[in-house]
């Protein structure tokens, strides 16, 4: 049975928490706005879509459309020179391409995540990113994976499909879908979070990926 391995970015196989979070801040400076959380109430968002995002650190819902393009418009600029491929990420991506096909699912912009793939050099190892531009519902839904699945013309059951990701929204999306969990602990998630959605919890991507190479169906 041929598989298929989906990967989210952030906390899965890249390092953008500097990025994001200097993006927060620079947009709470433009629109002054007094944020009296932290670093850390930030970066433990990460993973969730920008809207939400800024709603859970105080911003007026009337107001979040205009941070979240300024955000966009700065991140754009700084992202791929401060971003980074999580160690272990560029074995486990080679790895997973020589039994696997491989997409991306993120709720990162895709337009933005295909320099920063192309700058770390493992974007041709992707048939497709589907970013939060591509959907109008993004994980925990899983219309994200689907549409990952009808862009790679997967539309029977003879594929073994295995969404790996850091945090419990690319879990459950995995269950909506009806497809395999893999949490890993390189990102955002913790154990316990994690382990109440899936049965397969990683240390690490490059782990998840010879722990699916194993699985047997």
């Amino acid at each position: 049975m041929e598989k298929i391995i989906l990967f989210d970015l952030d906390g899965t196989l890249i390092d953008s928490t500097e990025a994001i979070v200097k993006t927060f801040y620079f947009t709470f400076e433009k629109m002054n706005f007094k944020f009296n959380g932290t670093y850390n109430d930030i970066a433990q968002l990460i993973g969730y879509p920008l809207d939400i995002m800024y709603k859970e650190l105080g911003i007026k819902e009337t107001l979040i459309d205009t941070f979240v393009n300024n955000y966009r418009e700065r991140y754009r600029e700084i992202s791929v020179d401060l971003t980074t491929l999580l160690p272990d990420a560029l074995e486990a991506v080679k790895l997973a391409s020589t039994f696997a096909r491989l997409g991306v699912v993120t709720t990162k912009t895709a337009r933005y995540s295909v320099p920063i793939l192309e700058n770390m050099q493992v974007m041709k190892y992707f048939e497709c990113i589907i970013g939060r531009e591509d959907v109008d519902n993004p994980k925990p839904h899983p219309e994200p994976i689907l549409n990952a699945m009808k862009l790679m013309n997967i539309t029977n059951k003879s594929y073994d499909i295995y969404m790996v990701g850091d945090t419990k929204l690319d879990l459950i999306a995995a269950q909506n879908a009806q497809i395999n969990g893999v949490g890993v602990l390189c990102g955002h998630g913790l154990f316990e979070e994690l382990s109440a959605y899936s049965n397969i919890i990683e240390s690490n991507s490059l782990s998840a990926v010879k722990r699916i190479q194993s699985e047997k169906k």
